[in-house]
Formats: C-alpha cells, sequence, structure tokens
C-alpha cells in the first residue's frame, strides 16, 4: 500500500486529486500541502519521525519554491520518495524526466490516467520491481514532445551535454548525460561498451573478436567495444546467453 504527498497551491485542484488518489485501492494515505515550502517541510517531518513515503504527486508552478526546484532538494534525500508531476504545463515534460520523474500527467486529470500513474508508482517502489522496465523518455520535436519507450531504444551515444537515442524508428536527441542515463537504466539491460555509448542487451544480435578488437552488432550497427569494457560485456552476454537456453 502506498503512502502519498500531494502538493499544488491551487486548493480546489489539491483536494480533487487528493479524493481520487484516496479511491485508489492501492493507496493506504494521502497529506496535502498547498506549496513547494510546505511539501518540503512535511517530508522533512515524515522522514524525521520514520514515516514511509513512497511518491509526491507534485505540481509544477506554484509561487516560492516550484515544483522543479522542490524535486532537485527531494534527488538529495538518501532515500528520495517517487515522483509524479501534475500540471497544466506540458512544455516542463523533458525537464520532469531528467529529474527521474515517474509519470507526467496533465490537468484536467483523469480519474483513469491518474490510476495508471499510481499503477507506475507501485511498480517503481515494488522491492521486486526491474527498474526502467516501464520507463519512457520524453524528446522535443521541433515544438512538439514526443515520449520515447526504454524498450524501444538500441542504444545510446553521448553528445557533449546530450545523448542521442538511437530506436528502431529513427534517433532523438534528449538533454541528459550518459551517466544519469546509464544509472537510470542499468537494472533494465543496458550496458555501458564505451565510455560514449550504452547498450540495451536485449537488442545485441552479435559479438565478435577480430584483431584485439571487439564490436557488437546491434540492429544494423557495428559498435565498438573499448578494452575497459570488453571483458564485462561478454560475461554479461554469455550468462544471459545461458539463461535463455536454460
Amino acid at each position: 500500500m502506498l503512502r502519498l504527498l500531494a502538493v499544488d497551491d491551487e486548493v480546489p485542484a489539491l483536494e480533487e486529486l487528493a479524493y481520487l488518489l484516496r479511491q485508489d485501492g492501492r493507496v493506504e494515505h494521502v497529506a496535502t500541502a498547498c506549496d513547494g515550502v510546505k511539501a518540503l517541510q512535511e517530508m522533512v517531518q515524515m522522514i524525521g519521525t520514520g514515516e514511509r513515503l513512497d511518491g509526491v504527486f507534485l505540481d509544477i508552478r506554484m509561487p516560492g519554491l516550484d515544483g522543479l526546484d522542490l524535486a532537485r532538494l527531494v534527488g538529495g534525500f538518501p532515500s528520495p520518495p517517487r515522483l509524479v508531476f501534475v500540471t497544466a504545463h506540458e512544455e516542463c515534460a523533458v525537464q520532469a524526466f531528467e529529474l527521474e520523474a515517474v509519470d507526467y500527467l496533465l490537468k484536467p486529470v483523469r480519474a483513469e490516467r491518474l490510476a495508471e500513474a499510481v499503477r507506475r508508482l507501485e511498480a517503481a517502489t515494488a522491492p521486486s520491481a526491474e527498474p526502467g522496465q516501464d520507463d519512457v523518455i520524453p524528446v522535443e520535436l521541433g515544438g512538439r514532445t514526443r515520449f520515447v519507450p526504454q524498450q524501444s531504444v538500441l542504444f545510446v551515444e553521448a553528445q557533449g551535454d546530450y545523448v542521442r537515442l538511437h530506436t528502431v524508428d529513427g534517433s532523438y536527441l534528449l538533454r541528459m548525460s550518459l551517466a544519469a542515463l546509464e544509472r537510470r537504466w542499468a537494472e533494465a539491460g543496458f550496458i555501458r561498451v564505451h565510455r560514449s555509448t550504452l547498450v540495451a542487451v536485449r537488442h545485441v544480435n552479435e559479438l565478435r573478436f577480430e584483431g584485439g578488437k571487439v564490436t557488437l552488432t546491434v540492429g544494423t550497427e557495428t559498435l565498438q567495444v573499448s578494452r575497459r569494457h570488453s571483458r564485462e560485456v561478454r560475461e554479461l552476454l554469455v550468462r544471459q546467453h545461458r539463461s535463455v537456453i536454460a
């Protein structure tokens, strides 16, 4: 059962959100806060008394401490709660997911869409959950936001302060470090094969050794494996192959 905190500076919206969350059978308790500062105080008090907090449903545009700033502070907690953003501003989706949000809901919130967010939150907080398996990444495309499923990503390349996601349908540029994405997707079958390349193990077709060099075939692309990562990559792929045969 989930213990949640709902945060919104608009009282009617906060009351509606809290009401809908309390109707969900997977939710045990919903606390509320009407601004970012009070939400932070509430979380600090809960942590201080040992009370469990599984997730925060968080508005973005709030006076004083807004939702994105609050999320950055929460990210510094020893065991931060999962975040779900609830907002009328779709243009903040990329920033929200850079902060590793579980979901991003647009107002007015439909009950069935909220239920899906609770499902994702429950999956993300379950001890047996595999982090990142249900993940999506928002990317900006000429004023539009496209949500790219993690499972469609073949490999990722670092490009300065950005990463390029290569999928079966094309490639997308995202402002995020490769190290941050590696941490986010580590348990979802992604492995570093080079200082600038992250690969989805499920999409590897071939591992090849030629002239002292190691390469992987992923989709139609051949990727170089650095000497530093070659042993780890080889052992991981062998273990996966054995588990499939077993």
